[in-house]
């Protein structure tokens, strides 16, 4: 038997609405073809926007976008993608495919994408080959209102006002490809940038470090002891990548144990921000700092015929599993983790939409966060968790994942997912403070291989779910193998 138990009394951190972000680089065909098409396209666009993307995106409420990188941020001037289209500099993007980057989107077109959705933009400065007058420009070109060359040239191009951005990120990974920097050097250079990334009016800029690569406890370290003072976020990268990085498995046609194998990668993440917070903790004992996991998700071999540039993958229950166990991870630790960021949104690595010409399809992990969009801004509350473990003798990974919170409607949402691929659970839910009222649910469930593609655009799909029942004590849940439920309970 899985025994949770509930206190909603209890209340602890507001789980920020941007542990629900996304990530968009100039990587293989996320922007180009996934999310703009020009305004000459047959596909239905605004601004040379795919309507249909947007339109997805705003269901999810997608609260913030990190653009244009990624590696590609350091190598990108961001000079060359304003003004009229046709002077606009032709590059190589040579971290991605070697392809030619026209810079027909820039930062005109990244903030009207952003308008669109109804999501805060969140912009990675060029480090790497950048200067530090390039990105004060840059910050001065977004967000101030008033007199000088960066605020006339923004009119110039048409945009009187500006746009007050707030989350700004200093440099990608400069442990490696963004200038394979020691964390002493990287927090000199970083304490340097940062001083000229200037507040215009009221919109205070939130000033995000490059932080760890997955397990290197030490870079966080030494940068909060140097620089963490000149700082509001730290960011952390971790990809969950079954089998080696030089022999990855495939997207689709893996085994059981690559699925547990996978799933056992994921979850250590939990770890991973565990051990950074403490860290963290030595030197920002009152949470000041807040740690951006702006690059996460699954990695595969790309699809089978495709640029292996392009990081283009299918998008199984599997990584629907990964998404919900991640996600479950950062709400138990909105205390530290201020925001997320899912590699990438559209036709790269573990996107939540794939494109082909006109056509659109929705993917299992889209579905979660469909599934998890009432957690943005709610509270989260106190729970306790006793599951069985599951898996195999190589990878065992416990049952169950949760986590619950409590919405300004009073409403308290439970999100819960089996991870076993052999047996169905029955969860024991005990809610303090009395019987529930009412509820509702829907689950997202399936095979581990279930997918969406354009032949079966609807294969996998969240649906209502009728296997909760209101207890004395609370409620009694009866999930399926390898799924994810949304339960919403009124309390009366």
């Amino acid at each position: 038997m899985n025994k949770l138990v509930i206190n909603p009394q209890n209340v602890k951190s507001k789980i920020n609405k941007n542990i629900y972000g996304h990530f968009s680089e100039h990587l293989g065909r996320c922007i180009y073809d996934g999310i703009f098409v020009g305004e000459g396209s047959s596909v239905p666009n605004v601004h040379g926007i795919r309507t249909d993307v947007v339109e997805a995106l705003k269901k999810i409420k997608v609260p913030v976008l990190r653009w244009p990188g990624g590696c590609f941020a350091d190598t990108y001037h961001w000079k060359d993608g304003i003004g009229p289209k046709e002077n606009r500099k032709k590059i190589v993007n040579t971290n991605w495919g070697g392809t030619v980057e026209d810079n027909s989107f820039g930062t005109h077109e990244f903030l009207e994408l952003c308008r669109q959705i109804g999501c805060e933009p969140y912009i990675n400065g060029n480090v790497g080959s950048g200067t530090v007058q390039e990105m004060s420009e840059w910050v001065e070109y977004l967000n101030f209102d008033g007199v000088s060359p960066m605020a006339e040239l923004r009119r110039k191009n048409g945009h009187d006002k500006p746009w007050n951005v707030k989350y700004f990120g200093v440099g990608n990974e400069t442990w490696g490809g963004g200038g394979n920097m020691r964390p002493e050097y990287y927090s000199d250079v970083y304490r340097q940038y940062q001083t000229f990334l200037h507040t215009y009016g009221d919109s205070r800029l939130f000033r995000i470090a490059c932080g760890p690569n997955g397990g290197d406890y030490r870079w966080t370290d030494k940068v909060m002891e140097l620089a963490g003072g000149y700082m509001d976020g730290l960011s952390l990268h971790y990809y969950t990548v079954p089998g080696t990085w030089s022999h990855k498995n495939h997207a689709t046609g893996f085994s059981a144990e690559d699925y547990y194998e996978t799933l056992q990668k994921a979850l250590l993440m939990d770890t991973l921000i565990s051990n950074h917070t403490q860290i963290m903790n030595k030197y920002d004992p009152e949470h000041r700092v807040g740690l951006v996991v702006d690059e996460w998700g699954t990695w595969y071999a790309v699809e089978p015929g495709t640029n292996p540039g392009f990081l283009y993958q299918q998008n199984t229950m599997r990584d629907a599993m990964v998404a919900a166990a991640t996600l479950n991870i950062f709400n138990q630790h909105c205390d530290r983790v201020v925001m997320a960021n899912l590699a990438q949104m559209v036709n790269v690595l573990q996107s939540v939409i794939l494109t082909k010409d006109e056509k659109m399809i929705l993917t299992p992990t889209y579905h979660v966060f469909d599934l998890y969009q009432r957690h943005q801004d709610a509270m989260l509350v106190d729970s306790w968790l006793r599951t069985e473990k599951t898996g195999t003798e190589t990878n065992s990974i416990p049952q169950i994942s949760q986590s619950a919170s409590l919405g300004a409607d009073g409403k308290l949402t439970l999100t819960l997912a089996n991870l076993s691929l052999e047996n169905s659970a029955c969860v024991d839910c005990t809610i303090l403070g009395g019987k529930p009222k009412s509820v509702s649910a829907r689950i997202l469930s399936g095979p581990m291989d279930a997918k969406n593609d354009f032949d079966h655009p609807s294969a996998v799909y969240a649906r209502p779910f009728d296997g909760v029942s209101i207890t004395q004590e609370g409620l009694t849940v009866s999930l399926p193998t390898c799924s994810v439920a949304e339960i919403i309970v009124d309390r009366g």
